[in-house]
């Protein structure tokens, strides 16, 4: 069984077990999160209504906080000797998939 679960404006497809990288939810190490499902998919069976996902919930725990790639960019404007390097490295939290359940 898997599950598609939104978070942080992004869809992320998961199982249990599964170890995935999801934006900053402002939680410990160790915590419990839960997630609503987008779509649900049982064998066969997919569940896709927002009536019938009413009760279904993923649940997670916090493994911890990594950054990603590193983006630089830089700015220039012409014959204004002006000139600008920038950088920024976006901050994730790793959960683990516990359990999903169809409610």
């Amino acid at each position: 069984m898997y599950a598609v679960i939104r978070t942080g404006g992004k869809q992320e497809r998961v199982e249990e077990g599964h170890v995935v990288q999801v934006e900053l939810l402002g939680k410990d190490a160790g915590e419990e999160v839960t997630f609503q499902p987008v779509l649900l998919v049982d064998g066969d069976n997919v569940i896709s209504a927002a009536d019938a996902l009413a009760g279904s919930t993923v649940t997670a725990r916090v493994i911890g906080e990594v950054k990603g790639p590193k983006i630089t960019g830089f700015t220039y404007k012409n014959k204004k000797h002006s000139s600008k390097r920038w950088g920024h490295r976006q901050g994730y939290d790793v959960v683990e998939i516990t359990g999903i359940s169809k409610g």
